[in-house]
C-alpha cells in the first residue's frame, strides 16, 4: 500500500473522557497511522448498532475501558493489507466482539485494524450489510439456539420463549426458530408490535409484565426451553416456568445482571441454565454459528426487522437503542453519509 493510501484520512466518532471522568462523543477525522495495532487493516464497509454500542455512546454503563475510544462491536468489510497469512487484500471478512469497541478501537471509522484471530470470512452468500443485519445480536441468537439443540431440545419438546422479543438478539431468535418449527412465544413490552412479531414468526404474543416481577420459585410448566437477553426477574421467573428437563439459554441482562431466583427449578425440574458468551467465543463455534445463519435465517424476515442508516446517524440511533426506541437490527452503511 503506498504512503498515500495510508495517509488518507477518514471520519471515525470517538468516545473521550476529560479528567474529571466527563465523558464526550466527537466525529473526528482520522487516518491509518492513528489506528491500534494489529496485523489486518480493514476497510469497514457496513457495521450496526448494538445495545453495547449504545451503552458505550450514551456512557450509561461503563462498557468503554481503554480512553479515547472508536465504539462498535460489529463489522463487515474487506481485507486492505494483511501482515500475516490469515488473509489478503481483497478477501471479505466480518467481525464480532473480542473486545472491539471497547479495549481495541471498532468498527465507527472508516478503517480498523485488528488481530486476524478476531476475523472469520464472510459466510458465502451472505452480503456486508446482511451480516451486519444479523450482527452480534443475531450471532448470539444462534449461539442460543445452538446450545439448546445441544442440551436435546428440538420442535417436540414443546414451545420456546423469547424475552426482549422486539430486541435484536429476540427478533432474530423468533426468525430462526419458527424456521426450524418451533413454536415460539414471543414476551413484549411492546404489544403494539404483535403483528410484527407474528410476521417473523412468533405462535403467541405475551406481555412481558408476566415476567418482570418478582415471581414464585416456581410456576406452571409453560416452555420447554427460553432464549433470554433480559437478566433479572424475567429471567427468574422463565426458569421457574420451565418444564421438566428443559433449557435456557441466558445471553444479555436488559433488565439487570441479578438472578433473584431459587435453586428449586434446577432440583425439582431438572432445568438447565446455559450461559451463552458471544465476545470471546472459539473461532471454530463462531464460523458454525455463522454458517447455520446463512443456512437458517429466512432473509425475506431479516430484511423485514432491518432498518439502514449512515455514519451521521450511528450517535441517535445508539441514544435510541439505550432509550429502547429501536425495534429489529439496525445497519450503518459506511459508505454513505
Amino acid at each position: 500500500m503506498s504512503a498515500n493510501a495510508e495517509n488518507t484520512a477518514f471520519r471515525a466518532i470517538l468516545v473521550s473522557r476529560d479528567d474529571n471522568k466527563k465523558q464526550s462523543v466527537d466525529v473526528v477525522t482520522l487516518n491509518e497511522q492513528d489506528l491500534m495495532p494489529g496485523d489486518v487493516t480493514v476497510e469497514v464497509e457496513a457495521t450496526t448498532v448494538n445495545y453495547k454500542d449504545g451503552l458505550a455512546i450514551t456512557g450509561k454503563s461503563p462498557v468503554v475501558r481503554h480512553w479515547p475510544m472508536v465504539p462498535g462491536i460489529d463489522l463487515a468489510g474487506t481485507v486492505i493489507r494483511c501482515d500475516s497469512n490469515a488473509f489478503k487484500p481483497g478477501d471479505k471478512v466480518l467481525l464480532n466482539g473480542f473486545g472491539v469497541g471497547e479495549v481495541h478501537w471498532g468498527a465507527y471509522a472508516g478503517k480498523a485494524r485488528l488481530a486476524s484471530d478476531w476475523l472469520i470470512p464472510l459466510p458465502t452468500g451472505l452480503s456486508a450489510k446482511e451480516a451486519m443485519a444479523v450482527g452480534t445480536a443475531g450471532y448470539t441468537a444462534m449461539l442460543c439456539i445452538m446450545a439448546l439443540e445441544r442440551h436435546g431440545i428440538t420442535p417436540a419438546s414443546g414451545p420456546v420463549v423469547v424475552t426482549g422479543a422486539n430486541g435484536g438478539v429476540g427478533t432474530v431468535a423468533i426468525a430462526v426458530l419458527s424456521k426450524l418449527g418451533y413454536h415460539v412465544i414471543a414476551s413484549t413490552g411492546r404489544p403494539s408490535e404483535e403483528a410484527f412479531l407474528k410476521g417473523l414468526g412468533a405462535a403467541e404474543i405475551i406481555d412481558r409484565k408476566e415476567l418482570s416481577e418478582p415471581g414464585r420459585p416456581l410456576g406452571k410448566e409453560r416452555w420447554a426451553a427460553g432464549v433470554d437477553a433480559v437478566g433479572s426477574h424475567t429471567l427468574a421467573n422463565v426458569l421457574a416456568q420451565t418444564k421438566y428437563g428443559g433449557a435456557v439459554a441466558a445471553c444479555g441482562l436488559a433488565q439487570g445482571f441479578d438472578l433473584p431466583s431459587t435453586v428449586m427449578p434446577f432440583i425439582l425440574r431438572g432445568v438447565a441454565l446455559l450461559g451463552i458468551d458471544s465476545v470471546m467465543a472459539p473461532k471454530p463455534l463462531r464460523i458454525e454459528a455463522w454458517n447455520r445463519i446463512a443456512r437458517d435465517l429466512d432473509r425475506t424476515k431479516l430484511a423485514s426487522l432491518t432498518s439502514e442508516v449512515g455514519f451521521d446517524d450511528i450517535i441517535k440511533t445508539a441514544e435510541a437503542i439505550v432509550d429502547g426506541k429501536v425495534r429489529g437490527r439496525v445497519v450503518i452503511d459506511m459508505t454513505r453519509a
